[in-house]
């Protein structure tokens, strides 16, 4: 189908809700742009930017209404399709011994609305981990309907372009929208998006728009300010283990765990049993995790990694490095939370950039 031009995005929520969807997207609240279900377009964060840097976050006003002139916040896709705690069963005991019951299904359906390049790799990154279980994700991600959003301008924070994952969209999509001065380009991606797109009004888009569309993403790749190394990243950090840069940067990691939470990539869990003062009912928890919680890799005697120096070694060489081994790509989406949100902010390219250094790092 070729790109059709859309002058306002209600009519495109009202017809994803009609159909049974829950629309997610962003909107400004406590501070941030965050994740949260949209009952209207209007809750979207309309005149909204951000400024981001190594541990710096801040909401500021745009000269524009532009839908979409921000990038990632504090929460990723991840918590709608892997959320950060979910039921596994429940257990009730009797005279007769006890009754275990699975967790009924999530009966959401999710219609995502804003989803960026790098968000959409990273959703990607996710369903070569989790989709094959059978469970919520598997049943969440089969349901899901993408309106995905070409990034025109991307954050200080912002690499994706240097790991290949934005700032176009590429695919993963059912509808991608580029926003533009008087309106968006609308392209789809699957039978469900043009089978949507044909219940909203629309115009056949000029070759202006359309060269106005991919100008302003081609602009927005050239203009970032970071990128990893144009290095063998999983070489590099095999090569890495006794590095004195980890020293410098255990010295200011706090060991918080934030990287991992926004993260859109990481996947630990753990479980965690409840039960009530009575001890006939009991519950188990599906829960997010992260290697930086020293109890995370606790054995018989101890945690196998028992300071911050070899937990934020695990982390990076597992996202740049092993993550190849296991899934075939890269863990990172160049995306930039965990620098912005990092309360010390180190910052993931900083680091990669003095190992790959002719001395690695050292002082």
């Amino acid at each position: 189908m070729t790109p059709v031009l859309l002058h306002s995005l209600p009519p495109l929520v009202e017809a994803l809700r009609a159909r049974g969807y829950t629309v997610v997207g962003p909107t400004v609240r406590d501070g941030a742009i965050v994740l949260a279900e949209l009952e209207s377009a209007d809750a979207l964060p309309y005149g909204w930017g951000v400024s981001t840097g190594p541990g710096h976050y801040r909401l500021r006003r745009r000269d524009d209404r532009a839908a979409f002139g921000h990038a990632a916040g504090p929460q990723s896709w991840k918590r709608f399709l892997h959320p950060p705690r979910s039921p596994l069963w429940t257990a009730s005991r009797s005279a007769d011994g006890f009754t275990v019951t699975a967790a009924p299904p999530d009966p959401v359906r999710y219609a995502f609305l804003g989803v960026r390049g790098c968000d959409l790799r990273a959703i990607a990154v996710q369903d070569r981990v989790l989709g094959g279980v059978e469970g919520g994700y598997a049943k969440r991600r089969a349901e899901l309907f993408v309106v995905a959003v070409a990034c025109t301008e991307p954050a200080d924070t912002c690499f994706c372009a240097s790991v290949g994952c934005g700032p176009a969209v590429r695919d993963g999509y059912d509808l991608v929208l580029t926003e533009l001065p008087d309106g968006y380009l609308v392209e789809t991606g699957s039978p469900q998006g043009e089978q949507l797109l044909g219940s909203v009004a629309t115009e056949p888009a000029s070759t202006t728009h359309v060269q106005s569309a991919r100008a302003a993403v081609d602009s927005a790749a050239a203009h970032m300010g970071r990128s990893l190394p144009e290095v063998d990243l999983p070489e590099l950090l095999a090569g890495s283990y006794d590095a004195g840069r980890w020293d410098d940067v255990a010295k200011r990691c706090l060991s918080c765990g934030n990287c991992t939470m926004v993260c859109p990539t990481c996947f630990c869990t753990t479980v965690e049993d409840v039960t009530d003062l009575t001890g006939a009912h009991a519950q188990r928890w599906l829960r997010w995790d992260s290697c930086f919680d020293p109890d995370f890799s606790y054995l018989h005697g101890g945690p196998v990694r028992g300071s911050t120096r070899s937990r934020y070694r695990q982390w990076l060489t597992h996202k740049l490095g092993t993550w190849h081994d296991q899934f075939g790509e890269s863990g990172c989406v160049g995306c930039g939370p965990c620098i912005a949100w990092c309360p010390v902010g180190i910052d993931i390219t900083e680091e990669t950039a003095a190992l790959a250094a002719p001395n690695g790092g050292e002082q």
